[in-house]
């Protein structure tokens, strides 16, 4: 066997080790969480891909319960509903530290996406998180004046259960002064299944 011949043999080894190594990555499933709510279940399917930081804060608190017992505490018909951090007295559970804004490049807050809710500062984000009723571009980020403005960052997508989420939206709500977009009647997370990865 010669040396020219063993090297053509080797790099046809690596090549195909390459292709399947490639394969099998392309073949993963990206990770999913469902979600089972005093209404029924939500199954969403992450992008650790588009937002790594986010999807990892997110799988933290799944993984770890926080999320079972939290409601959704504010709902806006036509815009967001928005949980995952009060308990049903409305108090705010204690967070980790914020992760990063991922928005600058990243998906858009269309209907049935998920995003993580923060404050004015863009890096502000903890364990809450909205889903949209509908397409809000004006919540992703954009240019002004040729600088980058970050948005809300999205990490997830709902697979199953979208129509749980806009019956959601169609709950009485207005009964608490301090939270009038809560509804009248609390809706739960009650558990957290997190599926292969």
């Amino acid at each position: 066997m010669t040396i020219k011949y063993t090297f053509k043999l080797f790099l046809a080894v690596v090549f195909s080790f390459v292709l399947s190594v490639n394969a099998n990555a392309d073949t993963q499933q990206a990770p999913s969480v469902t979600f089972t709510t005093d209404m029924g279940d939500i199954t969403l399917s992450l992008f650790p891909d588009k937002a790594p930081a986010t999807v990892a804060n997110f799988l933290n608190y799944a993984e770890s319960g926080f999320y079972n017992g939290t409601i959704f505490h504010r709902i806006v018909p036509g815009f967001v509903v928005q949980g995952g951090g009060h308990t049903f007295d409305f108090t705010q559970k204690p967070t980790n530290a914020p992760v990063k804004n991922e928005s600058i490049g990243g998906l858009k807050n269309k209907e049935g996406t998920l995003s993580m809710a923060r404050r004015p500062h863009p890096d502000s984000a903890t364990s809450q998180f909205f889903i949209n009723l509908k397409n809000n571009h004006s919540l992703d980020a954009k240019k002004r004046n040729d600088k980058d403005e970050a948005g809300y960052t999205v990490f997830a997508e709902i697979t199953e259960g979208m129509n749980i989420v806009h019956n959601m939206a169609r709950v009485p709500r207005g009964q608490y002064r301090r939270y009038p977009e809560a509804p009248n009647v609390s809706i739960r997370i009650l558990s957290t299944q997190i599926h292969s990865q």
